[in-house]
C-alpha cells in the first residue's frame, strides 16, 4: 500500500487528485463544526452514546455530536438510494425502464434519488430536533416553535446536499467512492475520541499501571486480527474460466472472470445502519407523549443495536442487502449478453439462460458466505459491548472497521488502476 502510494504521488495527475480529495475531506471536517443556530449543542453531550447518535454520527463524521450544519450526513442519501434501487426491482415500470438506458436512464435515477433526499433529509432533520429536544433532561433548542423547526429543517437539508455534492466532486474529480470517502473520513476522525472513551470507562480509576498497557496490547492485536481477516475475505474471489469462439486481442486460453466472495462489498452494511437508524429517528417524534406506551417500547427495543432483537435485525438487514446489492452489481442477465456479445461462453454452460442461471446460483453461494462474514463482523462488537457493558457506541465498531477496510481497499485498487491506464496510454503513444 505504501508503496503504490509513494508511485501515486510521484505522477502530477493523480498526486492533483489525491489532493483535490484531501481538500474536500478537510471542508468536510470544517464543517462538522459549525453548529446550527439556536441550538445547544453541549444538550447532546448526556447522550451522545446511544445507539441512534452513534450510527448518524457515522455518516456524519461526528456532525451530530455538534449538531452541525451537516449534522444528517449522507444518511437521507443513502436512504433514499435504497428505496429508489428497491423501486427498480420490477415495482415502478419506468425506472425499470430507466434501469435500462445506460448512463442517461442512470442520470434521471439520480436526479430522483436527490429530490427524495431532500424530503427525507427535510423529515428526518425535523423529526430528530423535536425527538431531542422532548426528552426531558435536554434543552437542545433554545426557542422552540414551528418557525424555528422548519429554518433547522432547511439547514440540515442543505447540509446534506452539500455533503452530498462534496461526494460527487470526489467521485468525478478525486479518487473516487466519494460517499463512501467522506464516511470514512468521518470514521478516522473519531479514533482517538473512542480510543479515550474507552480508556476512561475502562482504568479510569485503575491503580496499576500494568493493567491499562495489557489491555491496549490484545486490543491491537485483536484489532490486527480481525483487520487481516477482513481483507483477506474482501480480496478474496472466485475465478470462472471463460473460453472464446474466435480469437480476441489479449485472449487466451486462461481467460477468466472473477468474482468476488463478498461482491457486495461493504454497501450492505451502510445500507443496514442507515436502515435502521431511520426508524429511530421517527420514534423520537413520539417520546414525550408516548414514551411509557407498549407499542413505543416494543418498536424502540426492536430498533435498537443494544439488545437482541435489534442485533437481529440489524443482521438480517445485513443478509437481505448483501443478496440485494450482489445481483445489482452483477446483473446475470447483462452479464450472459455481454459474453454472448465477445463470442464467449463458459465451458459445460450453454450460453444465454442457462449461463444466466448459472451465474444466479453462483451469485446465491458467493452471497451466503458474504452476509455470513459481514454479519459476522458487525455483530461481534455489538454482542461485546452488550455483554461487558461498554459503551453502545464501541459496539459500532464492527460497521466501522469494515467500512474503512473497503474504502481503503477500493481506494487502493483506483489508484493502481490510475497507474496502470497510464502506463498503457504511455506505451500507446510510444
Amino acid at each position: 500500500m505504501l508503496k503504490t502510494m509513494k508511485n501515486a504521488l510521484a505522477v502530477k495527475e493523480i498526486r492533483n487528485k489525491i489532493l483535490f480529495t484531501l481538500g474536500v475531506l478537510i471542508v468536510f471536517r470544517l464543517g462538522t463544526y459549525i453548529t446550527v443556530p439556536g441550538i445547544n449543542a453541549q444538550a447532546l453531550s448526556s447522550v451522545a452514546s446511544s445507539g441512534l447518535i452513534s450510527i448518524l454520527n457515522t455518516f456524519s463524521g461526528g456532525g451530530l455530536t455538534n449538531y452541525s450544519i451537516l449534522a444528517m450526513g449522507v444518511s437521507p442519501y443513502i436512504t433514499a438510494q435504497i428505496v429508489v434501487q428497491l423501486l427498480q426491482m420490477d415495482i415502478v415500470p419506468r425506472f425499470v425502464e430507466w434501469s435500462k438506458q445506460g448512463e442517461v436512464g442512470r442520470r434521471k435515477l439520480n436526479q430522483v434519488t436527490r429530490y427524495l433526499t431532500i424530503v427525507l433529509a427535510f423529515v428526518q432533520s425535523i423529526g430528530i430536533t423535536a425527538g431531542f429536544n422532548a426528552l426531558s433532561s435536554l434543552n437542545l433548542v433554545t426557542n422552540p416553535g414551528i418557525k424555528t423547526y422548519i429554518s433547522i429543517g432547511i439547514i440540515l437539508t442543505g447540509g446534506t446536499m452539500f455533503t452530498t455534492w462534496l461526494g460527487d466532486m470526489i467521485t468525478e474529480r478525486g479518487l473516487g467512492n466519494g460517499i463512501s470517502m467522506i464516511i470514512m473520513a468521518g470514521i478516522l476522525a473519531r479514533i482517538p475520541t473512542g480510543i479515550y472513551q474507552i480508556y476512561t470507562e475502562q482504568f479510569g480509576s485503575a491503580s496499576q499501571i500494568w493493567q491499562p498497557i495489557l489491555y491496549v496490547v490484545i486490543l491491537i492485536l485483536v484489532i490486527l486480527i480481525i483487520v487481516t481477516f477482513v481483507t483477506y475475505v474482501q480480496q478474496a474471489n472466485y475465478k470462472i474460466p471463460i473460453q472464446y469462439t474466435r480469437r480476441l486481442a489479449g485472449a487466451s486460453e486462461s481467460s477468466y472472470l472473477p468474482l468476488k466472495v463478498n461482491v457486495a462489498g461493504v454497501i450492505p452494511v451502510i445500507f443496514a445502519s442507515s436502515f435502521i437508524a431511520t426508524p429511530q429517528t421517527i420514534l423520537l417524534a413520539f417520546t414525550a407523549n408516548h414514551s411509557e406506551d407498549t407499542w413505543y417500547q416494543v418498536m424502540t427495543n426492536i430498533f435498537s443495536t443494544s439488545t437482541v432483537a435489534g442485533m437481529t435485525l440489524y443482521t438480517v438487514l445485513i443478509v437481505l442487502f448483501t443478496f440485494f446489492y450482489a445481483f445489482v452489481q452483477v446483473n446475470p442477465e447483462k452479464l450472459s449478453e455481454n459474453l454472448q456479445k465477445q463470442g464467449s461462453y463458459i465451458p459445460s454452460v450453454w450460453p444465454g439462460l442457462e449461463t444466466q442461471k448459472y451465474v444466479s446460483r453462483l451469485l446465491i453461494r458467493l452471497s451466503s458466505v458474504g452476509s455470513l462474514f459481514l454479519g459476522l463482523v458487525s455483530l461481534i462488537p455489538l454482542v461485546a459491548s452488550a455483554v461487558w457493558g461498554l459503551d453502545e457506541s464501541i459496539g459500532l465498531g464492527g460497521t466501522s472497521l469494515l467500512i474503512v477496510v473497503g474504502v481503503t481497499l477500493e481506494t487502493m485498487r483506483q489508484l493502481e488502476g490510475m497507474m496502470m491506464k497510464r502506463e498503457y496510454v504511455g506505451f500507446i503513444r510510444e
